[in-house]
């Protein structure tokens, strides 16, 4: 496997995830009467995304790591979208006291969002069940890898971080952005990125071992892509850097200059 197609595995990656996230938003940011027509497409593409997903797990081949890769971002896209549109969040859809700390403010803040957790485990575990022997299991780590980097970065910004921008969050969401810290990082971010970092460099070393076959390098390749690009996402957490304007496209006019956070000392 050669150098240029690794490479064109990865430049395949950052547009799919580009792209993704950005009509993810765009489709949220349109009028509430479009939410059920936009979840039930959704829906419908996760559910062909599911049969691909599959289907791919029986080829270890460049193409059936390509098609589960893709097939789980799908099956991730729409737990996003219903997250995002409000169809499945939690039972609490209120701001943080002001008075919470501590204990509390993780359980308030764990019950605005719990159904969705619960939605994706449930989700990873079934695709792990399904790819359990299966010759091709990059489908499932694929949703493994993005479950557990989002888990890091929801408490990475739970703790506290110096940067980051609530523009993504729709109106009916708003109320989130309070379980949100702006404050020095805390112990968990390095620890996190440490651990994120150490992942990446294993899968980008499997990739590009010498002997590895041809499905091996584009599957690792994928995954290794995929994980430098969370661990980026938690560099924008420390480092101000306009991230947010790489989806300004996907954002209206009046979202496009978000009010920045104060950082709470």
């Amino acid at each position: 496997m050669t150098l240029a197609v690794i490479g064109a595995t990865v430049v395949y990656t950052l547009f799919l995830w580009w792209f993704s996230t950005g009509a993810i938003l765009w489709l949220d940011r349109r009028p509430r009467k479009t939410y059920s027509f936009s979840l039930l497409a959704g829906f419908a593409v996760a559910l062909i995304a599911l049969l691909g997903l599959g289907f791919s797990m029986r080829s270890a081949t460049p193409a059936g790591a390509v098609i589960g890769f893709t097939c789980a971002l799908l099956i991730w896209g729409w737990h996003e979208l219903s997250f995002l549109t409000g169809l499945i969040t939690g039972p609490r859809a209120a701001a943080c006291p002001p008075d919470a700390s501590g204990w509390r403010r993780f359980v308030l803040a764990a019950s605005t969002l719990i159904y969705h957790e619960i939605a994706l485990a449930l989700t990873a575990l079934a695709l792990l069940v399904l790819s359990w022997g299966q010759p091709n299991p990059v489908g499932a780590w694929t949703f493994l890898i993005l479950f557990g980097c989002r888990l890091s970065s929801k408490l990475n910004l739970f703790l506290g971080v110096p940067n980051f921008t609530d523009s993504f969050f729709p109106d009916h969401l708003r109320h989130l952005t309070t379980y949100l810290k702006k404050a020095p990082m805390s112990a968990f971010f390095p620890v996190s990125v440490a651990g994120g970092c150490a992942l990446a460099g294993a899968l980008g070393w499997r990739a590009l071992y010498p002997n590895a076959s041809a499905f091996n390098a584009v599957a690792f390749s994928l995954l290794f892509a995929l994980t430098a690009l969370a661990m980026i996402e938690h560099a924008f957490m420390v480092l101000p850097l306009p991230d947010a304007a790489l989806w300004r496209w996907a954002l209206p006019a009046s979202e496009k200059n978000p009010t920045p956070v104060p950082l709470d000392l």
